[in-house]
């Protein structure tokens, strides 16, 4: 038979003419000849053929050179080579060396390509990403993900947090689909506040930043209204709650001013925090009197109100900024994408380690708005704004929440003056934004009030967040401590948190009322009108009119002492 061995001309193969044939016995030597068909199918002798395009019998098997020739993977490899080693004996024969050789520089042509080492880090590369994502998975739907050693104190238990608040339902009563579903503001507190993230304490795991991709962080800011010539006040804000806060979380800080900064405060309170910093110039429309105010009746209100001795009633400044708060700071053009606020005035203090994201539990709780003292002011700065809002509320009756609760601001009928004091203010500017604010405020500044009187924008937002929020959806942070001016709150049972000395619930609620002020004292100290339950029950036998017949001011009998570390009972 004719062995194909190379083409040569048009559609012809040249025979191989001799090739090496083995007698098979043990003296035998390699001689060359013609070889029949007959004897290429003898199974006492071997056979080869130097073209890889037909196939080798092999002990009775057959290798097929045309897939072995193309493939590199190691094992096949191995296995061919093994196979070609046989004939080392024919080292005088070019073509089997030949094959030998091309085969083994595709295997080391792979290995240069992609060496052992390479292969390892390959490898191990591949495990380490495996690992890590498993271990994310198994965190991410872990119930433990958060510190509950028994070793840590516990500074949110009713006896030495902040009393129950009185919109929490007891198990008793009756709930919705949408409030069991609803978020329980104590528990959250207890699971998600602890010692570990103190001040003088390790920085947060990894393992609890990893829990918190549950839910998002929130679009949320610092904002202050503040001059240069506050600048040293600022910085004394600015350095306590980021000491006591805002250094785990670094939420941005937000500056306002109806004039362009200076350097000094630019530079001097962008070194006072890690956290982004932004500068923004009130616009002109935000910051002048509007249109429709009659200036020269302006100018005698504010002769008049200097005369009696309103606050800061004869200053044009003041009257512009309780209308910038009142209705138009959520509309600042930098705010925009951001939904909660925390409001920071210079020169307040903050005395405890807060150990939680606020504005995570505001958000996670559906809160709209949080406070941390309710107090009185002057009536004689708003005397017309309850029959303004009176008469808004009748005119517009489908914008009042059906859950709204008003009780505790009326006695009678009438505004008892009661506020949030809004200089320490937490809340959702989403709130703010919507229709029923936004109306609210525009009808009161038709009338003129910010500037024919002098409506602040703590009795505006303490009006607007009773008639157009649930009772449920305000918060008192009795565990911050805060001081502003002559005021002062400061939790118990925070020994070590807390750098100052513990002050009752409602100690000093009518510090802001002047002497000469004809204000009516309401029923109730404000913050425990607004508590209600427990929190307003009196001692048996006690009338007010005789605790005012010696000297007291008429909000001493109450069974509850103003410590925030008095128990709380279910009534």
């Amino acid at each position: 038979m004719d062995t194909p061995r190379h083409k040569s001309g048009t559609g012809t193969r040249s025979p191989i003419l001799r090739t090496p044939k083995y007698s098979g016995s043990s003296e035998s030597t390699w001689s060359f000849g013609e070889i029949s068909s007959e004897e290429s199918d003898s199974t006492g002798e071997t056979a080869f053929w130097r073209t890889p395009r037909e196939t080798l019998k092999e002990n009775g098997g057959t290798l097929n050179r045309r897939k072995t020739k193309v493939s590199v993977k190691s094992d096949m490899g191995l296995r061919m080579i093994e196979r070609w080693s046989k004939l080392k004996r024919w080292g005088d024969w070019n073509s089997a060396n030949r094959w030998m050789m091309r085969v083994k520089l595709k295997l080391k042509k792979r290995e240069r390509n992609f060496s052992t080492s390479t292969r390892r880090l390959y490898r191990l590369s591949v495990f380490m990403i495996g690992f890590c994502f498993v271990s994310i998975i198994f965190l991410f739907f872990s119930p433990s993900t958060t510190y509950t050693s028994s070793s840590l104190p516990d500074v949110h238990t009713l006896g030495s947090y902040i009393p129950v608040q009185p919109f929490l339902s007891s198990s008793s009563t009756p709930k919705s689909k949408a409030q069991k579903l609803k978020s329980d503001p104590i528990k959250w507190l207890k699971e998600n506040s602890h010692n570990r993230y103190a001040l003088i304490g390790p920085s947060k795991s990894w393992a609890s930043q990893i829990s918190e991709w549950r839910s998002p962080r929130p679009k949320a800011a610092l904002i202050s209204l503040v001059r240069n010539s506050e600048l040293e006040g600022m910085l004394q804000s600015m350095r306590q709650l980021e000491a006591r806060w805002n250094h785990k979380y670094m939420y941005p800080w937000v500056f306002f001013n109806d004039e362009p900064f200076s350097r000094e405060f630019i530079e001097s309170t962008g070194n006072a925090t890690k956290a982004e910093c932004r500068y923004e110039v009130v616009p002109e429309e935000y910051w002048t009197m509007p249109e429709w105010v009659d200036e020269g009746r302006f100018m005698n209100s504010l002769d008049y109100l200097g005369t009696i001795g309103v606050g800061k009633g004869w200053m044009v400044s003041y009257h512009h900024m309780c209308r910038w708060n009142s209705g138009f700071f959520f509309r600042m053009k930098v705010l925009e994408g951001v939904e909660w606020y925390w409001r920071v005035e210079p020169d307040v203090h903050f005395f405890c380690n807060i150990n939680y994201d606020i504005f995570r539990f505001m958000r996670d709780n559906n809160l709209k708005y949080g406070f941390n003292m309710n107090i009185l002011d002057d009536a004689r700065s708003f005397p017309s704004l309850w029959s303004k809002t009176r008469a808004f509320a009748t005119a517009n009756p489908h914008l009042l929440h059906p859950d709204a609760d008003l009780d505790w601001l009326l006695d009678e009928g009438e505004y008892n003056n009661c506020q949030f004091f809004s200089n320490f203010e937490i809340g959702s500017l989403d709130f703010w934004r919507g229709e029923h604010h936004r109306k609210y405020f525009e009808y009161l500044d038709k009338s003129g009030g910010f500037y024919y009187e002098r409506w602040g924008d703590a009795p505006v937002h303490t009006l607007s967040v009773g008639m157009f929020s649930g009772k449920g959806e305000s918060w008192w942070f009795g565990d911050v401590g805060y001081q502003h001016g002559i005021n002062r709150m400061c939790p118990g049972g925070r020994e070590g948190d807390c750098a100052c000395e513990e002050t009752g619930v409602d100690e000093g609620f009518y510090k802001l009322v002047p002497l000469e002020s004809p204000q009516r004292k309401p029923r109730d100290t404000c913050i425990r009108g607004w508590l209600g339950g427990e929190w307003v029950r009196k001692r048996e036998g006690w009338e007010r009119e005789s605790e005012v017949a010696v000297g007291g001011d008429g909000f001493g009998g109450y069974v509850l002492g103003g410590g925030v570390r008095d128990e709380v009972r279910e009534g």
